[in-house]
């Protein structure tokens, strides 16, 4: 018996099956968005069978039952003896009427955006840059404008992202009780608004493409009069004369070099005694699970961006004309990173 042989005896048969398992992972998401794109969960006001969940969807329906088999595997549907099929907590998510409904980030999630670079992450980690140009001949955000559909559902997926957050990052940070905040990149406003809401002596700014802003969720009646929006580019020039500047998930899909870029349009705009306020995921400086870990092989399968560590920040702002203040944690995976002109 060779040295191979034994040691593959001792070798744990469940570290196997882990191993070979992952390796078909991607069809657990793939189950996902059926579910989410033929908005099942929106037809399960009672238990219902593969054939009659089919029957309002219009789809086949000894396919979609061994999707939902594979969904109730990990608690998303469950499956009772007859084979029916029922609501759980984590389908109710995938409603269109759930309090925070996650449908839509799903469907970015799974979509051929993100779905197809990550499939060619071995190119990605072989050339040193991300292999999205080359699926689709053009990097993320200029392909963006092409695909009018998958447009929408970004901005529309991140809104509900920024729900699940803005309410966290607001309660950590003490901000100024009068002044203007400025929101660059800001998409439909969901921060500026919960900002303004929390500190009613703010006035705000919303600074993102033309396109994003026409949908915009700042029109309610207690900002009136508060706010208003600017079109324009964040690599360029963003608004001048605000008192706290927010980057909400700006910097972490951009290069470092694309990162300086807009930490310099922002100091260009800001007094020195303007506060910038980037809000990312912090990787911790010890290894273990952390959802910036997951997110930071996004960053690199999709942009050439990264998820940074303090210490990356640091170096990033200080070639800006920025000092690091200080890290503020939230209750979400984000932390608000405070950085003061120099």
């Amino acid at each position: 018996m060779t040295a191979t042989e034994a040691d593959h005896g001792r070798i744990d048969p469940t570290m196997i099956r882990q191993i070979l398992g992952d390796s078909l992972g991607y069809l657990y998401p793939a189950a996902l968005r059926v579910a989410a794109r033929f908005a099942v969960a929106d037809h399960l006001d009672e238990p219902r069978s593969a054939a009659e969940l089919a029957a309002r969807t219009g789809v086949n329906a000894g396919r979609l039952g061994r999707a939902l088999r594979l969904l109730s595997t990990r608690g998303v549907f469950a499956e009772d003896d007859a084979g029916r099929f029922r609501l759980t907590p984590a389908a109710r998510l995938l409603r269109t009427d759930a309090p925070v409904p996650l449908r839509s980030i799903v469907l970015l999630f799974t979509d051929e955006v993100y779905w197809r670079p990550a499939g060619r992450l071995d190119d990605t980690v072989r050339q040193g840059r991300t292999a999205f140009s080359d699926v689709f001949g053009l990097p993320f955000f200029d392909h963006l404008p092409t695909a009018p559909e998958t447009e929408q559902l970004f901005a529309d997926a991140l809104a509900t992202i920024s729900e699940l957050e803005q309410e966290a990052v607001v309660a950590a940070y003490d901000f100024p009780a009068t002044g203007t905040v400025v929101d660059v990149a800001g998409g439909r406003g969901g921060l500026l608004r919960t900002v303004l809401t929390a500190n009613p002596g703010l006035r705000g700014v919303l600074l993102d493409r033309a396109p994003v802003l026409e949908r915009h969720l700042l029109d309610v009646p207690a900002l009136t009069g508060r706010w208003r929006t600017e079109a324009g580019d964040l690599f360029h020039a963003v608004p001048p004369a605000g008192n706290v500047y927010l980057l909400k998930r700006i910097l972490h899909d951009k290069s470092d070099e694309e990162s300086a870029a807009v930490l310099a349009s922002c100091r260009k705009a800001m007094a020195n005694d303007a506060r910038l306020l980037v809000v990312d995921a912090v990787v911790p400086s010890t290894p273990g699970a952390h959802p910036a870990v997951v997110s930071d092989v996004l960053m690199m399968a999709l942009w050439d961006g990264r998820e940074r560590t303090a210490e990356e920040f640091a170096a990033l702002l200080a070639g800006e004309g920025f000092h690091l203040g200080r890290i503020i944690p939230t209750a979400s995976a984000l932390s608000v990173v405070e950085a003061v002109p120099v």
